[in-house]
């Protein structure tokens, strides 16, 4: 995998120009980073909330950009990184052109891995998109402020014990797993014995606790 990395980090930075500039940015939320843009890669990190990254480059047709973050470089969802644009805090992606940031192409994907097949289907059901999430949560703010969404208390080891140990149908959304992204009603979330408050699913790779009142993800296992 670190190779695999390598040898993005050089594709990208031979399209973006070694003297092309980076861009630093913060996360609005902890954010996954990913061997691949895409949520069919394997989850091989995570920054935490407002954590400083540099932005080596985004991909112009799909919203991921890849990173670094001290020893971790990979690719992180775009719209949860956070600039400065004037006197305001706004997510990247969709600012991507205003900033600047280096446009870059996406590396070759290799169809015969695991990841790759799983979001054609063969390893799970791919069933529209992740609803929001911290998305703006820090617009207007200043970059150093509080943001993103409230941190969600651990677990009890009994739903850890549960969830991590009965396997259920994954699903593939588009969109990043976040704290406080909303699952869409068509997909099934699962009881957990004697927990009212919580229901559960795996989604893009990673198992997550859903409020079953509003279907908002509150809690990633990593």
């Amino acid at each position: 995998m670190k190779q695999y990395l390598a040898s993005t980090v050089v594709a990208a930075m031979a399209v973006a120009g070694a003297a092309s500039a980076q861009t630093a940015a913060t996360v609005s939320t902890d954010l996954n980073v990913r061997s691949g843009p895409g949520v069919q890669h394997g989850v091989i990190g995570a920054i935490g909330t407002d954590q400083e990254v540099s932005v080596i480059g985004c991909i112009d047709s799909a919203n991921w950009c890849q990173v670094s973050s001290g020893t971790l470089e990979g690719w992180a969802y775009g719209d949860y990184l956070n600039v400065r644009a004037g006197d305001e805090v706004v997510s990247l992606y969709p600012n991507r052109e205003t900033v600047g940031v280096t446009i870059i192409q996406a590396p070759v994907e290799d169809p015969t891995t695991a990841q790759d097949t799983a979001v054609g289907g063969l390893g799970g059901a791919a069933m529209g998109a992740l609803i929001g999430g911290p998305i703006g949560a820090v617009a207007g703010a200043a970059i150093g402020g509080a943001s993103g969404a409230a941190a969600t208390e651990e677990p009890t080891t009994e739903v850890t014990a549960y969830v991590t140990s009965t396997a259920v149908e994954p699903v593939y959304l588009d969109g990043e797993v976040v704290v406080g992204a909303g699952v869409p009603e068509t997909v099934t979330i699962y009881d957990i014995p004697d927990q009212p408050d919580y229901r559960y699913a795996q989604i893009n790779g990673q198992t997550v606790l859903v409020s079953p009142q509003d279907r908002q993800i509150i809690y990633i296992y990593r």
